[in-house]
């Protein structure tokens, strides 16, 4: 659970468990909020997200209040080394350590598995992001450069707006 009351003003208990594909339909529907969220057509689908919880089934994460899901992080690994994608909380439930008490539940979880090291991309021009994952410990890289090659051309990237 995460709670933080502050003197002006004080904020549900939000809970933080593992993600479900019945979480599917909020999760999406959450990621579409975001401003310049990249979602692709094959892996973000239901089918694609149901595979990945079904390699992954005990490291993916939700936050909950109300019913509602207000933040989310897919979670993986390969064995060697975790990775977080499409880490995001709803604009109206940011700086309330919601997203720290997300990533640290899904790094017990990588822990628990025997993963001994985690990594996340963030787009350059993701301000809020990098600005928290610096202030939260994580190390910026600039000792490697990241290459991918697509091997489905279908799998189509749409930001949003």
């Amino acid at each position: 659970m995460c709670k933080e009351n502050r003197t002006d003003e004080v904020f549900e208990e939000v809970k933080i468990r593992e993600m479900r594909i019945e979480d599917y339909d909020q999760v999406r529907a959450l990621w579409m909020t975001i401003r310049g969220f990249g979602i692709r057509s094959i892996d973000d689908s239901e089918e694609g997200v149901a595979r990945f919880i079904r390699r992954n089934p005990s490291t993916s994460v939700v936050a909950k209040a109300n019913g509602e899901t207000i933040g989310a992080i897919l979670c993986g690994h390969d064995g060697r080394r975790g990775c977080f994608y499409h880490v995001c909380v709803r604009e109206d439930y940011r700086k309330k350590g919601i997203g720290k008490a997300m990533a640290v539940f899904a790094m017990k979880a990588l822990q628990k598995e025997q993963i001994n090291k985690v990594s996340l991309i963030a787009f350059k021009q993701n301000t809020v992001g990098n600005r928290f994952w610096k202030s939260v410990g994580w190390t910026f890289r600039e000792d490697l450069n990241y290459y991918d090659f697509t091997l489905n051309e279908a799998n189509i990237t749409k930001f949003n707006a």
